[in-house]
């Protein structure tokens, strides 16, 4: 019997999967490429890779949200379960807001994208690899060992992401409408200044050490690192630099905040130096402000004052490009 082309994670506890997972189980049991394996918790991870690396498949996919990708990255990065070489991954359209998936063009429904996964698995991989910068987080309040991802939100921005987290999707309304929401109470808070126990709160000041560019200071509305081509400001980011670590702050001044916003409307953030508004790329950086909180895909971290969140480049890893 021929083994897997396809090993399979899936967190059934992830949003998305609470309506799609029966659709995903069935359709793994009726194609034997796929090994499928089931994890509830981050520290089920570490055994889900030991399985996995003994069938050897060819494409390691993940059914789940950021956080669910970011506990995988890590554990391939950390475990050293499949040697020098891990397989390359893909990743589906689950969980809430799905950056990741959506930079590797996994868009719409899972299970036609778990289709197109076992066509493409089954014929020449090499034109659907494309190579992804990692950042690899550590430091902070508790000393985290290297933790790794794509995308990390800081400053105002972590203030929002938890927002909407922990206040408007407990509502129980579609994401659309959870985010529109969000957005508007941003607009009151961020360019408007209103204060409200209802509105997200006023970010803390942060100091952000840059490589090569020196330290930044204050108070910012929105602050993120990553490595991710589909940035949420601009469809293309030109800063200059030569790091993998992609850095954009924008201060907490309503002129700022707008200067960025039209600049990434027009696709020119970062072709232009504006007043408040810092974009980089760097190969270290050091964010420090009294307990403030990071996201790094979908999970939070706190900064503490001497006790900064240290974020370096992993080696990059080879992912799948679902789409057509």
């Amino acid at each position: 019997m021929n083994r897997p082309r396809i090993a399979l994670i899936s967190n059934p506890k992830s949003t998305g999967n609470l309506a799609q997972l029966p659709r995903i189980r069935a359709f793994c049991a009726m194609h034997p490429d796929i090994f499928h394996y089931e994890v509830e918790r981050a520290d089920q991870i570490g055994e889900a890779m030991k399985t996995i690396a003994l069938i050897e498949p060819c494409v390691l996919a993940i059914n789940g949200g950021d956080g669910t990708v970011q506990a995988v990255l890590t554990e391939l990065f950390n475990g050293g379960h499949f040697g020098d070489i891990a397989p390359p991954v893909a990743v589906l359209p689950s969980g809430k807001t799905n950056l990741i998936a959506l930079d590797l063009g996994a868009q719409g429904d899972p299970v036609q994208a778990l289709e197109r996964l076992i066509e493409i698995a089954n014929a020449d991989l090499s034109p659907h690899l494309v190579a992804r910068e990692l950042i690899a987080l550590s430091g902070g309040e508790t000393g985290i060992q290297p933790v790794i991802g794509m995308f990390l939100g800081g400053a105002g921005l972590a203030d929002i992401m938890l927002y909407c987290r922990e206040r408007i999707y407990p509502l129980g309304l579609p994401n659309s409408i959870s985010h529109f929401i969000t957005a508007v109470a941003v607009v009151m808070r961020q360019v408007f200044g209103m204060r409200a126990s209802f509105l997200p709160p006023e970010p803390s000041p942060l100091s952000v050490v840059v490589r090569r560019e020196g330290t930044i200071t204050g108070r910012f509305a929105f602050l993120f690192v990553t490595t991710l081509e589909k940035l949420l400001l601009s469809s293309e980011l030109n800063s200059g630099g030569r790091g993998p670590l992609k850095f954009v702050a924008v201060e907490q001044k309503p002129v700022s905040m707008v200067r960025a916003f039209a600049a990434s409307l027009v696709g020119r953030l970062g072709h232009t130096k504006l007043a408040g508004v810092h974009v980089e790329e760097a190969d270290e950086i050091a964010i420090e402000g009294e307990a403030s909180h990071v996201i790094l895909d979908g999970e939070t971290f706190r900064a503490g004052l001497g006790k900064p969140i240290l974020l370096k480049p992993a080696p990059p890893l080879s992912f799948v490009r679902i789409a057509a």
